[in-house]
């Protein structure tokens, strides 16, 4: 009787750990990148919106997101070699901001997703997209970023 009891405890245990990790913006992100990898860019965002209720009212702008995201498809950017994280940055206990790049053959794409925890469960505040990262990297390589005056 205690066996099960005590087999039941853990039972219980792992569903709420694994309930509590969905809800975590890493584990978001990563449902993100298999539903890509498995059924396109669509899809993956359709999913990830729906973390957020209020993105019913965006419609359109999510339409248009998906539109311009399954451009990159293999004739325009070669072939997909998968992602990696750029930077993760979190503000108090409510916010999230994770940097990936989306990685081609002949070029990357950066995504940047803004999570938000109002309550209990994380939610996407926004999503990025964009292929203009080296113009940052390459202002920020500037001379007049450097303390010259050692």
């Amino acid at each position: 009787m205690m066996k099960k009891i005590a087999l039941g405890i853990i039972l219980v245990l792992i569903s709420v750990l694994q309930n509590h990790a969905q809800e975590l913006p890493d584990s978001i992100i990563n449902d993100f990148f298999k539903t890509y990898e498995k059924e396109g860019a669509s899809k993956a965002l359709d999913d990830l919106y729906a973390t957020n209720p209020w993105t019913s009212r965006i419609q359109d702008a999510i339409n248009n997101i998906k539109n311009q995201m399954e451009r990159f498809d293999e004739e325009l950017v070669g072939e997909y070699y998968g992602y990696e994280k750029i930077v993760s940055k979190k503000l108090g206990d409510s916010y999230v901001l994770e940097s990936y790049f989306l990685k081609f053959d002949r070029q990357f794409l950066r995504l940047t997703f803004q999570f938000y925890r109002p309550k209990d469960k994380w939610r996407l505040l926004s999503f990025k997209f964009d292929d203009t990262f080296d113009d940052e990297i390459e202002e920020a390589a500037k001379l007049y970023y450097l303390n010259l005056d050692n």
